[in-house]
């Protein structure tokens, strides 16, 4: 876990007991900033993007660069009303028609942009759960980053989309400690307060450093409940009063004590609460690490992430790697399908 550092290194320090940590400072609640890159299309017209679209559709050869320059210019809301003028007029839906044309990685990021972020979601937990094997990374990445109202409208969508309830399908398809964290995550129970309570944080750190230090078994449970109900600020906090009483992080004592499936979850949800875009931007490098590229993770965290906090990500990647995310779309990405990606990352 090399990464650990760069998540923490504000955290892990050497003992001083004469030194209590910088609190977590909580700022009045204000207008919350926003960080997307996609924004909504100052002169919208969904009539003339539905013209358009048509057209680049119908072209000898197909125009796939007027789509992309479509798709990503608009924001969610926008790309919806284009869906319904189009079904509208042209008697199909604008997805059938962009199967019908286009192919592999440009095909899959044109086709998730057009669906609603909840219907994403849902799309992408199907996905993760259906077929052989289960994509735990995605199960944990939805579930450990959204907010409980994101969670039940992704809930209410499953249910509808595909006739079983999300929790059945958890249970059916996953198993032990990482079934109970999941479902904690899925109950959508956490706080989302922005307050400290001190005396909370040092007893669950208390509580943390007593369960990772004994010789025994430890009790998992004990770390769902804490690491899935506490809110973010909240759980900075415990990491710090965690770190003035060990010599070993969080993440490294979860590393020691446990396996599989439960500490690589938990360890992504103390990395989440500690610094999301962060999170994300190591899971967009190691997408594009070594030979090949996971190009399922690339579409995923750039769509789901455009209008949420994907300028954070941009900037923590280069902080954190060197190098701008875009650079590396470049070499890892060719053509049309390259430029829907950078589009996504908005201007550079």
């Amino acid at each position: 876990m090399a990464m650990f550092k760069k998540f923490f290194q504000n955290i892990i320090h050497k003992k001083d007991s004469d030194k209590e940590p910088e609190p977590v400072k909580v700022k009045e609640k204000a207008k919350p900033k926003y960080y997307g890159t996609v924004t909504p299309h100052p002169d919208f017209d969904a009539s003339k993007d539905a013209s358009v679209l048509r057209s680049a559709i119908q072209s000898k050869g197909v125009d796939e660069d007027v789509i992309v320059a479509v798709l990503v210019t608009r924001n969610n809301e926008q790309r919806q009303k284009i869906k319904a003028v189009y079904e509208a007029s042209a008697g199909k839906k604008l997805e059938q028609s962009l199967k019908s044309v286009l192919r592999s990685h440009l095909e899959d990021v044109c086709l998730d942009l057009l669906m609603s972020p909840a219907h994403y979601d849902a799309h992408l937990l199907r996905k993760a759960t259906k077929g052989l094997g289960t994509d735990e990374d995605t199960l944990v990445e939805i579930l450990a980053t959204r907010s409980n109202k994101q969670i039940e409208k992704i809930k209410s969508v499953f249910k509808e989309e595909y006739k079983e309830e999300l929790e059945q399908v958890i249970k059916d398809e996953t198993s032990g400690d990482f079934t109970e964290a999941l479902l904690a995550m899925l109950s959508a129970k956490k706080d989302e307060g922005e307050s400290v309570d001190l005396d909370l944080a040092k007893k669950d750190a208390k509580i943390l450093f007593e369960e990772s230090n004994h010789s025994h078994e430890i009790n998992v449970s004990t770390f769902i409940e804490i690491l899935t109900t506490r809110s973010g600020p909240q759980l900075k906090r415990t990491f710090q009063d965690y770190a003035r009483v060990s010599d070993t992080s969080l993440p490294k004592a979860l590393e020691l004590q446990l396996k599989g499936d439960i500490e690589d979850c938990l360890i992504d949800i103390v990395k989440c609460a500690w610094n999301t875009p962060a999170f994300f931007a190591e899971k967009l490098h190691n997408s594009m690490k070594g030979h090949g590229t996971r190009d399922d993770t690339l579409i995923r965290i750039l769509v789901s992430r455009s209008e949420v906090d994907l300028k954070k990500i941009i900037e923590e990647y280069r902080a954190m790697f060197g190098r701008r995310l875009q650079e590396d779309i470049q070499q890892d990405t060719k053509r049309d399908y390259q430029q829907a990606l950078l589009g996504l990352c908005g201007p550079h």
